[in-house]
């Protein structure tokens, strides 16, 4: 048995003002709290929530039992003007409900505040995905777009201004050599009779500083005679153009930009050699390329140039160094080999690419290679983009020797 209390309007309106007022005070602070704690709130955190609103409907029940509420109201039958009753849900269920679907809404709206931020987080990282493949994309576009593959089958012609009377005093089929050296070379010590099994190709520079003449598109600010401490007005950069062409053709390589003859001159050898042998312990490498630029009394009008089709290309000279100035060297016939089955291939691809190989008495740090040797580009009359030009036609030149011979 319970007891119906059967109320006025105004006496209701009374005791619901005071419910009213207490639910809108709770629903007000869990709120508060509940948005102030959004970004570290988890399931134990809720859960707390969730007992102290419980507590806070007990403490609720505890005013409405002290204040006769729940005793009067059990269960509220409201008497409208035309006299007819409306019953309602026992009150303490009443106030539950409420709390409960609050706490409900409000989980909700964290909810969906985390799977709204975790989609634009999701959207905006495949974004920056689509950006990125997209960029990579234009990249290699641009690479493959600006790096030009030599032709062949065209017409080549030196055409050299003011040109040094060319010396040579041995001859191997179309390949000319300067012997410097007081060895005499038999038909077997020529033979290119070789086979290049490690394709790997390790370029560096002793002399990195040297430079060519400036010109509109390269023009810069010398800290030398015919020298400059910016690499990319150097022979450096020339090394960077055979590095981009010879991966063109799936080659290896290893292009090691380091000065070697800055700031101080004296010493550039020995510098060099450390920097090979620490290369060659991660980068195995029999081809070795130390890349330079004639010096020939620095003369500002020589430039050994060829006409390459619609090119003007600066010729290039191999250095092959010896023992016969005394020093450790077992593989230096190795290395005149290479340099003979080079540049006969670039005798028939394009001849005059070549200037006749020079064999010398030094060493020159050959001794790291089976197959290393100094390759001159230009001299100091040449601009840096006829430098430029030669790469692509000597990357052309080994594509043919080492991939298709």
């Amino acid at each position: 048995m319970f007891n119906v209390a059967v109320l006025r309007l105004k006496d209701i309106t009374k005791y619901l003002v005071g419910i009213i007022f207490t639910i809108v005070i709770v629903i007000v602070a869990t709120r508060y709290f509940s948005f102030k704690k959004k970004n570290v709130i988890n399931n134990n955190n809720t859960q707390k929530s969730s007992n102290i609103i419980s507590k806070q409907v007990q403490g609720i029940k505890s005013y409405m039992l002290k204040s006769g509420i729940s005793q009067t109201i059990p269960v509220i039958s409201v008497v409208t003007e035309d006299g007819k009753e409306n019953e309602e849900k026992n009150t303490n269920n009443f106030l539950e409900n409420i709390l409960t679907s609050e706490i409900n809404i409000m989980r909700g709206l964290d909810e969906n505040k985390d799977d709204t931020k975790s989609e634009e987080q999701a959207n905006n990282e495949n974004t920056v995905t689509v950006n990125q493949n997209e960029s990579e994309e234009n990249k290699q576009e641009q690479q493959n777009t600006e790096i030009e593959l030599a032709k062949t089958d065209v017409k080549t012609e030196v055409v050299t201004n003011n040109p040094i009377t060319e010396s040579f005093n041995v001859q191997y089929g179309n390949v000319k050599i300067k012997n410097q050296t007081s060895y005499t070379l038999t038909e077997d010590m020529l033979t290119p009779d070789i086979t290049i099994d490690n394709k790997n190709i390790l370029m560096f520079h002793t002399h990195s500083c040297e430079s060519y003449t400036a010109s509109d598109l390269f023009p810069y600010t010398p800290t030398g005679n015919y020298r400059t401490t910016d690499l990319n007005y150097t022979v450096t950069r020339v090394g960077t153009e055979l590095e981009v062409q010879l991966k063109q053709y799936g080659f290896s390589t290893y292009h090691d930009m380091s000065y070697h003859d800055y700031p101080s001159y004296n010493g550039s050898y020995t510098k060099s050699l450390q920097t090979v042998q620490t290369v060659l312990q991660t980068f195995p490498a029999d081809i070795i390329i130390d890349l330079h630029r004639d010096a020939i009394g620095s003369r500002p009008d020589y430039a050994p140039t060829v006409k390459i089709g619609d090119d003007y290309a600066a010729q290039i000279m191999y250095v092959i160094g010896t023992n016969a100035g005394g020093l450790y060297h077992p593989n230096w016939n190795q290395n005149l080999k290479f340099a003979i089955k080079v540049q006969a291939k670039a005798e028939e691809m394009y001849p005059g690419l070549f200037k006749p190989i020079m064999l010398t008495e030094s060493r020159y740090n050959q001794h790291t290679g089976k197959y290393a040797s100094i390759m001159e580009v230009g001299s100091t009359g040449n601009t840096l983009e006829q430098c430029l030009n030669s790469m692509k036609y000597l990357a052309k030149v080994l594509d043919e020797v080492l991939n298709n011979s």
